[in-house]
């Protein structure tokens, strides 16, 4: 083989390589960009596959002997902590004066207002197409007067 044809070689395979460099750099950045913009669905999907890992491997009768009583700890703090959350929401809402009924009347008030302003904008594109239609009309029938 020439000198030549090595330099060639070598040039292409570091431009290869310079180019499979780039490509995974801008992979990464990508990555980390998605992550930045979207954190709760890497937690959600961390979470997923952590359960279906967990799920496909089975325990054995040491980790339920030891897990078990933690798991029924977790179970219980998991629900004490969700009905928490559950109580302060809804008194965060009675204090704000938003109980269910007032929402419902809300979304009836919001509703038939959005019925009426249909209704009126409808009204209004009606007459406006009866008025152009009039002045097309109209503008007819003027120059056949003066013809």
């Amino acid at each position: 083989m020439s000198k030549q044809h090595k330099t060639d070689t070598e040039r292409k395979q570091a431009s290869s390589y310079d180019q499979a460099r780039h490509a995974a750099s801008d992979a990464a950045q990508r990555a980390a960009q998605g992550l930045e913009a979207n954190p709760l669905g890497v937690v959600v999907g961390g979470l997923a596959v952590g359960a279906l890992v967990g799920a496909l491997i089975p325990r054995s009768d040491r980790e339920k002997q030891l897990l078990a009583p933690a798991g029924r700890k977790l179970g219980e703090s998991a629900r004490a902590a969700i009905q928490a959350a559950r109580e302060a929401g809804y008194a965060e809402l009675d204090q704000r004066g938003l109980t269910r009924d007032a929402a419902k009347g809300q979304a009836k008030d919001v509703v038939k207002g959005l019925g009426q302003a249909l209704s009126s904008a409808g009204t209004a594109a009606a007459g406006a197409a009866r008025g152009k239609a009039d002045e097309g009309s109209g503008a007819t029938a003027d120059q056949s007067q003066t013809a």
